[in-house]
């Protein structure tokens, strides 16, 4: 009879292998992407997960580098707009005004926010090179996939990218990704590691018997927990079910469970019916492969007139021509001084050169290369025109980089924290907060967040300076009565991401205008006393005669 684990085990195989099946369309497109964009990752759609022989060339189809190479920047504004490594970008906030009246709350979540800094850029979590490599799949492929999990063997996070050829994910009835399938190969030596010999299949202990390097391959899926009993204390009570299943032997390795899901998927844009993203580099693939071709063509015309094709009269005088330079030619010319030796015409090279140059924008455009050259343009712009250019940008980048921020990095912040708190890496939770079940609300505060609020900037700025004008043939200061220039400067300051240990706290502000004022006072004092003694002096006649 077949067991349970068995029966499991032959559903987890077939629903890997029928997600392949369904996807087969999306991994040609991805391939043919690849090879022209992403050489590192070609043939890891089309075979199942089996690995390429390490080092092997994989640039046959490259021409011109200019997708490459674009792809490189995308990743790179990705990185720096979104998640830069060398501020914080985003913090925690209480999520209604009753809550933010609770000081210990307060404290709580910024004292959250630096924990989750410290270690999810720590030296061993690996943060930074894994989200660049989730920025690359994002504009190449359309989607990305970062696993978090805890550290091995010390308190702490780690990240891994998990390449789109290995993973398979699946959406629920509101579109959100709570399911995924992940096929991926490990060696026996790194099977007994992660799960000990005991638990591995008879085919795999023979390989780690003879000190093989032979690869296995094993599925991980996650998806959502259905009889979850919150009694338990152990996996059975965790929201979301994960197994672990050896392909070569068809066994089950091992179950266990997750609280929050461990993988933030991203996607660039999704098309209707898909579950997959689509990405830049599909947008503009007819314009790659055209300036490859293009490529292709320019070299042999340029080749041709660099090195002509040579045109020779047919009467066996010029047997021995040669092309070699300080070559002396015999019969090339005849007796009335008529060259009889031609060259092909090889075309326009120049005409070449400026088609190609179209296609070039095309794909520089599409990865937002182009729409971070503004700034380099001019130089000498007025404060103004740097805002009013900001503006536009995050107005360009809002769609589509934004998304990340709700789909990425929102169920990324949820993971990192709920994994930080059980490993008791941040204290607990203040009795307002337990009472409020927990709830906080992100705030990004990265330079993208800061360029989609620069139309408010801009605006003051425009307000400030046409207000200045008019002060300026009016002489009229009741003009900048209605500002509150206080609350401008802080506001200018956060969105110019002008540290915060720059600015001094209300309570400081306050201890400087009440300073100020004492000042002024005993000032005004110390002017009025010579008028009071002299006044003072007159009125003492007075004083003795009304005495």
């Amino acid at each position: 009879m077949t067991s349970t684990a068995d029966t499991l085990v032959g559903e987890l195989v077939a629903e890997q292998e029928q997600a392949a099946s369904d996807r087969g369309t999306f991994e040609s497109h991805w391939q043919e992407i690849a090879e022209r964009v992403f050489p590192a990752y070609s043939g890891a759609f089309t075979t199942n997960g089996q690995l390429q022989t390490p080092g092997s060339k994989r640039n046959q189809e490259i021409f011109d580098p200019t997708a490459g190479i674009s792809l490189q920047r995308f990743m790179a504004v990705n990185e720096s707009f979104i998640t830069p490594s060398s501020e914080k970008w985003h913090g925690l906030v209480p999520p209604n005004r009753e809550l933010a009246k609770d000081r210990a709350t307060r404290l709580w979540l910024d004292d959250a926010t630096d924990a989750l800094f410290k270690y999810r850029y720590a030296a061993k979590a690996n943060f930074v090179s894994q989200v660049q490599q989730n920025y690359l799949a994002l504009g190449a492929f359309g989607s990305g996939s970062l696993f978090v999990d805890e550290l091995d063997g010390e308190p702490g996070l780690r990240y891994k990218h998990i390449h789109l050829g290995e993973i398979y994910f699946f959406e629920n009835h509101q579109g959100i990704v709570d399911k995924f399938i992940r096929r991926f190969p490990l060696t026996a030596r790194q099977a007994r590691q992660k799960w000990g010999e005991d638990k591995l299949p008879t085919e795999v202990k023979v390989a780690l018997g003879k000190n093989s390097s032979e690869n296995f391959f094993f599925l991980h899926c996650v998806k959502p927990r259905e009889d979850v009993d919150p009694r338990r204390r152990d996996y059975a009570g965790m929201p979301y079910v994960s197994y672990y299943v050896s392909v070569t032997g068809k066994k089950l390795i091992s179950e266990g469970g997750y609280n929050t899901f461990p993988i933030a998927i991203s996607r660039h844009v999704q098309a209707p019916g898909e579950v997959y993203g689509r990405s830049p580099a599909m947008d503009v693939l007819p314009a790659i492969k055209t300036l490859n071709e293009q490529t292709k063509t320019w070299i042999k015309q340029g080749h041709r007139a660099l090195d002509p094709i040579y045109l020779l009269h047919d009467d066996g005088i010029l047997d021995s021509f040669s092309a070699l330079p300080g070559s002396m030619v015999y019969g090339g010319m005849s007796a009335e001084g008529r060259p009889l030796v031609g060259t092909l015409p090889a075309g326009r090279v120049d005409i070449g050169k400026d088609l190609m140059d179209d296609q070039r924008s095309i794909i520089r455009d599409a990865f937002y290369v182009t729409l971070f050259q503004i700034l380099t343009e001019s130089p000498q712009m007025t404060a103004t025109e740097v805002l009013e250019r900001v503006r536009e940008k995050g107005i360009l980048l809002a769609p589509t980089m934004g998304r990340q921020q709700s789909e990425f990095l929102g169920p990324l912040i949820d993971r990192e924290l709920d994994l930080l708190m059980r490993q008791g890496l941040i204290r607990r939770m203040p009795p307002a907060m337990i009472e409020a079940r927990g709830e906080y609300k992100v705030r990004y505060d990265s330079p993208l967040s800061r360029m989609m609020k620069a139309q408010e900037l801009a605006g003051t700025q425009r307000v400030l300076q046409f207000t200045g004008e008019i002060f300026a043939i009016t002489q009229d200061p009741s003009l900048f009565d209605p500002f509150d220039f206080a609350s401008i400067q802080r506001d200018m300051a956060e969105g110019q991401a002008m540290p915060t240990r720059h600015m001094l706290s209300a309570e400081a502000i306050d201890a400087k205008i009440k300073a100020r004022a004492e000042a002024q006072a005993e000032q005004q004092a110390i002017e009025a006393a010579p008028g009071m003694a002299g006044l003072m002096k007159a009125a003492q006649p007075a004083i003795r005669k009304a005495a």
